[in-house]
């Protein structure tokens, strides 16, 4: 039925702008009741990704290039040893409320991780998921959403075992005095099922 989410993994990264096409077109798709709700795992070669109110003294490193996106937000790494969930999710068969939706993912993650012991939280004011780690606090996770006729699209970021050092080239989504960690660096265990898990608590999360 066209109620049902199809579930895409990929195991060879993903190029970013191909990404996104595939995810604009399923939102057409969806908006003509042709194709299901969509979540999709994947990884990204390196890219510096720039939102719609980057400033340009965000970027540290004169010679990072920014690739610039219609999304909201400031500017972002993504690459190797980072899990990108990516979605196309129908608001209109749900509650149309981006508030609430956005409460799904940050609960999908926050829960998720819990099954690692680890604990996260989300904050009002910066979006993402954050951590404390040696009494400071560290972002583990990013989320970005657009909107479109009521069909929330794109996704979120968890750094798995990326390397932090990239982040150091740009002031990530415009926080200075916040820093960025990744699951290894809090725990050292495996994150081999964390995909699975967090699939598992979006579809329990999103039912209606």
């Amino acid at each position: 039925s066209l109620m049902s989410i199809e579930i895409k993994k990929s195991i060879k990264p993903v190029n970013y702008l191909e990404a996104i096409k595939f995810l604009e077109k399923r939102v057409d798709k969806i908006n003509k009741n042709e194709a299901n709700e969509l979540i999709w795992i994947l990884e990204h070669p390196s890219i510096y990704t720039g939102g719609t109110s980057y400033k340009k003294d965000e970027i540290l490193d004169k010679s990072v290039n920014i690739y610039k996106t219609s999304r909201g937000g400031k500017i972002t790494w993504h690459g190797p040893g980072q899990m990108i969930c990516y979605f196309v999710i129908n608001l209109n068969h749900r509650k149309k409320d981006i508030r609430k939706f956005i409460n799904i993912l940050e609960n999908s993650i926050i829960n998720s991780l819990k099954s690692f012991k680890i604990n996260s939280y989300s904050d009002r004011k910066n979006i993402g998921i954050w951590t404390k780690h040696n009494n400071k606090e560290k972002k583990i996770a990013a989320i970005g959403i657009k909107v479109k006729k009521w069909i929330a699209y794109h996704g979120f970021s968890i750094n798995i075992d990326n390397d932090i050092s990239n982040y150091k080239k740009i002031i990530p989504c415009g926080i200075k005095n916040k820093g960025i960690a990744n699951l290894k660096n809090i725990s050292n265990q495996s994150y081999k099922k964390l995909p699975n898990t967090i699939i598992k608590n979006l579809i329990n999360n999103l039912k209606i």
